[in-house]
């Protein structure tokens, strides 16, 4: 026994590859020196030479100095930074860092030239995002460049520094230049992160997003500076190739996972320094990583056979115990090594993997069959996981979840079969020939690596990547009908009656007055038996108040509620009111009435009543009744519970966000819940406004915003351009303090003479400007004065049909690129300026959005045929079709594959929305499946 161990080492340490060797599990020895330099300090690396640009103008010679101490300094200076140019630097083939050796064309001279006197220009910095040392547009004053200057002459060549093929000058906007001005791009694609790999992060996110590297490259600064996706998407359009909202939310997440894979790899960098575990092989091997995934396979362990074997311990006392435990080492390893697991992934790619789903056994015999029926379609189930739709894969995990059904990856045996030879012949053979019995011991390693450990990676792997995709899908999806929902157009002007429906504790009556004021609540039992009686008093309640429009949440006996409107409409039962009513979600409402913004609200009002009060005013004014739910409680989507509630919750806040900016909000009238929603605002903030206002007064402009607690620079940049004044309201207040005062309006600062102020003394104006009333941001204020006084115009003109006479005369004139040009900032900054000022005062960009489906009549599920022609609204949107409301008391389902773009409308197609709740479309009947009270629908048109 005791020659056992030499043996086995003897034998065993054939087992290496021509291109790689096994891991030094067979040999106690430390690593090799080229794996100890495999990796070295950071710092010890040299940084590349800025090189000139193409097109980059020389810089004016400095006159030269006329001591001569003088001049013998500026002589040191220069030899010192001649010799001190850094050398380039590229990656090898093997993974080590080289240095490139210089031409003398990069240093710029020659050696002969050192003794001559060379002038160093000053250089200048220009950092237009962090706002340091900014020229001025007009100022002359050239870049310099870094190549060193002789005599008159600067050796121009070709950068490297290329941002892969985007055009070659881009306006970029910053907080000092907000008009921008012609650079490549936001300091280049060169993006320093906290924490540093192998990879560059510009790169990859452009790979996973498919989005341009440059834009990626200012993205990422722009999240850095905390700008939030509405001003990026509004005030940011140079510097983000006019990408939406729903993209920049895409990138962002995708952003925030490569950071989270970079922050885990150098958490477990320094546990492993710690514990003095770490190599140069597996310190790459780490930063190379850039999934969660890679990382968790990385092996950091060094396995040594000999420090197992124990003479005399069972499972370590014979040669077939060490063999299997050779053998299991050798399949940890194949299974942890990343060429390998990169193979065998590829392989899979070319090859049909399918995902199988079937009726569980145990559901079989004793589940519930409500459930079960439920997933029908997945009781026999097989699909490519290249085709599977992400719909699909959420079904099948909740029906996995509930024990209903099986699921597992189909991998081909032709998949092994080619895996296992290619290890063998190729990835780990031998250098030279083995005995019989320790080929197959690597032959049995491998198939138990792929049996053992690989297979069920690949699967867990497929499966991730599968629900991954499913979860981000959906709540792409939930937040695009969330969005829909939000930006319905509001109905104004009207005095609605609310109903929140119900069987034994009645229906709630609410009747609210055009500005949302309660006027009437009550309770009123249409299902039991008193319909008739409580008729009277709703005509009676209508009349007294003038209300022809009836709000029906969808709730509970919402079919019977609706039903029984319907009959006393066509019986003209309310005349001479013509009375007509609708069906509104109701999502939120019951969870909103207990709240306690509710009870601040509402405080003498019962929480039953205050749903119908909720009811109503979704109608009048949706986007500010639904912010005041969780979005997640809204009802914007299936399987919303299924999907991780953390990405959830970030997306539909976002789209909460961005609704409630784009839309705008009055500041001195609006609500302290609507406000908190402002970009750049929170609800410190937001309450901080509200006592402002109510200590105060009203706003007069938005520069007043500076003076409010917690309110600085950053938070102001990001809001302001989202706040609206109503100037009439303005003009009227600075009126009356006038006529009050006896002299022209000035508002005094918060707090007293003597006291301590909360913030400290800033320069504000307090006049009105017209400009607060339009989308413009303040930082293009003199852009949009100067266009004015361009077009002969004045802001007394703005929103009215005169000035965009005015705008229209110009810009077919001049064009809009000769009239951007001329006033020397950028087509879009320009094109934001036009719209604010051709707006009519109280634009509202949900006039584009469809508006409630009123309806006075009503048709049963059993009127329906094949092949009729209806009308309806969309009630919700899925990855695999849309549910409409044709107003039978189920929603019928346009497939996916029904609804195509020749079908939407232009200005769908525009705002590449598709379809989403609210909408009102055009169907026609397909199939009616009556047991099991299904409706296909085919999309017509959008009305």
């Amino acid at each position: 026994m005791s020659s056992l161990p030499r043996r086995v080492k003897s034998e065993a340490k054939v087992l290496t590859s021509e291109d790689n060797e096994l891991p030094s599990f067979l040999d106690s020895s430390s690593e090799s020196e080229e794996e100890e330099e495999a990796w070295e300090p950071k710092s010890k690396i040299a940084k590349r030479p800025r090189l000139p640009k193409k097109n980059e103008a020389k810089p004016k010679k400095a006159a030269a100095p006329r001591s001569a101490v003088a001049r013998k300094k500026v002589k040191k200076v220069a030899i010192k930074e001649e010799m001190d140019v850094s050398l380039p630097v590229a990656p090898a083939e093997d993974n080590r860092i080289q240095l490139l050796k210089p031409k003398e064309e990069d240093v710029g001279t020659k050696p002969e030239t050192l003794h001559q006197k060379p002038v160093v220009p000053k250089k200048t910095e220009i950092n237009s995002f962090q706002g340091k040392n900014v020229k001025s547009l007009e100022s002359d004053e050239k870049p310099s460049t870094s190549v060193p200057i002789v005599g008159n002459q600067v050796k121009h060549e070709k950068s490297e520094d290329l941002a892969f093929d985007e055009p070659p000058f881009k306006k970029i906007k910053s907080t000092t230049c907000p008009e921008g001005r012609p650079v490549k791009n936001l300091g280049g694609n060169k993006v320093k992160e906290e924490f540093e790999m192998n990879w560059d992060i510009v790169q990859v996110l452009s790979e996973i997003t498919n989005v341009e590297p440059w834009v990626c490259a200012n993205l990422i600064r722009l999240f850095q500076e905390e700008n939030t996706i509405p001003f990026i998407a509004r005030y940011r359009k140079e510097l983000i190739n006019n990408l939406e909202a729903d993209a920049l939310r895409e990138v962002q997440q995708t952003l925030e996972e490569l950071r989270t894979v970079a922050k885990k790899t150098h958490t477990m960098i320094q546990k492993l320094k710690k514990e003095g575990k770490l190599s140069g092989c597996l310190l790459t091997a780490l930063l190379n990583c850039r999934t969660l995934e890679e990382l968790d396979h990385v092996n950091p362990m060094e396995l040594n056979l000999f420090s197992y074997i124990r003479p005399n311990t069972k499972g370590l006392s014979t040669i077939q115990e060490v063999e299997a435990g050779v053998q299991h080492i050798l399949a940890d390893m194949f299974a942890k090594d990343k060429v390998t697991l990169d193979f065998i992934r590829q392989l899979c790619q070319q090859r049909y993997i399918c995902i199988q789903s079937a009726l569980a056994k145990m559901s079989s015999k004793g589940g519930n069959e409500k459930d079960i029926d439920k997933f029908q379609l997945y009781h026999e189930f097989s699909c490519n996981i290249k085709n599977i739709q992400h719909h699909q894969i959420l079904a099948i995990n909740r029906g996995e979840n509930l024990k209903i059904l099986t699921v597992k990856v189909n991998i081909p045996d032709g998949v092994k079969n080619e895996f296992c030879w290619w290890c063998v012949n190729e990835r780990w053979r031998p250098k030279q020939f083995l005995k019989a019995e320790l080929m197959r011991i690597l032959r049995n390693s491998v198939e138990d690596a792929y049996k053992r450990l690989i297979y069920p990676l690949l699967c867990r792997e497929f499966r991730s990547k599968l629900t991954s995709d499913a979860e981000k899908e959906s709540v792409m999806m939930f937040g695009r009908n969330l969005r829909q929902l939000l930006l319905t157009s509001p109905v104004r002007g009207r005095t609605l009656m609310g109903v929140d429906p119900g069987y034994k504790h009645g229906c709630k009556l609410a009747i609210i007055s055009p500005t949302s004021q309660i006027l009437h609540t009550d309770v009123v039992y249409l299902h039991s038996g008193q319909g008739f009686c409580e008729a009277e008093k709703i005509k009676r309640l209508l009349l007294q108040f003038n209300c022809s429009t009836v709000v029906i949440g969808n709730g509970t006996a919402c079919r019977e509620t609706e039903a029984y409107f319907a009959d006393l409409i066509m019986k003209k039962y309310f005349a001479p009111l013509d009375v007509v009513y609708c069906i509104v979600s109701e999502a939120g409402a019951s969870i909103y009435s207990v709240s306690p913004e509710a009870s601040k609200e509402m405080p003498d009002l019962d929480p039953n009543l205050r749903s119908a009060v909720s009811i109503a005013r979704r109608v009048q004014d949706p986007l500010a009744e639904l912010v005041k739910i969780e979005p997640k409680h809204i009802g914007v989507g299936m399987y919303q519970h299924d999907v991780s509630q953390t990405l959830l919750k970030a997306t539909l806040d976002s789209v909460v966000e961005e609704c409630v900016s784009f839309v705008g909000v009055d500041i001195n009238i609006c609500s302290e819940i609507l406000l908190r929603h402002i970009a750049g605002l929170n609800a410190n903030r937001a309450k901080n406004i509200i006592e402002w206002r109510e200590k105060n007064g009203p706003f007069i402009n938005r520069e007043q915003l500076k003076e409010v607690k917690g309110l600085g620079p950053k938070s102001f940049q990001q809001c302001a351009g989202f706040i609206r004044f109503n100037q009439e309201y303005i003009k009227t207040f600075c009126s009356n303090k006038k006529t009050e005062s006896g002299s022209h309006t000035v508002l005094t600062k918060a707090g007293a003479q003597g006291k301590k102020k909360s913030k400290p003394t800033m320069c504000v104006s307090h006049q009105p400007n017209p400009l607060d009333q339009t989308c413009i941001h303040p930082e293009s204020y003199s852009i949009a004065m100067r266009f004015l006084s361009f077009i002969g115009g004045n802001t007394n003109e703005i929103g009215k049909a005169d000035m965009q006479q005015k705008v229209n005369a110009v810009i077919q004139k001049e064009g809009l690129e000769g009239t951007a040009k001329r006033l020397n900032t950028t087509v879009h900054t320009l094109q934001l300026i036009i719209d604010g000022l051709t707006q009519p005062e109280g634009f509202d960009i949900r006039t584009d959005f469809d508006k409630p489906d009123f309806k006075r009549s009503i048709v049963c599920f059993e009127d329906l045929c094949v092949g009729a022609v209806l009308t309806g609204k969309v009630e919700n949107a899925t990855p695999f079709g849309v549910f409409v409301d044709i107003g039978v008391g189920k929603a019928g389902l346009i497939p996916v594959r029904n609804i195509t773009e020749a079908k939407l409308s232009k200005v769908k197609q525009r705002r590449s929305l598709g379809l989403g709740p609210g909408e009102r479309v055009e169907v026609k009947v397909l199939n009616v499946d009556i047991p099991r009270l299904r409706i296909t629908l085919d999309l017509i048109r959008v009305l």
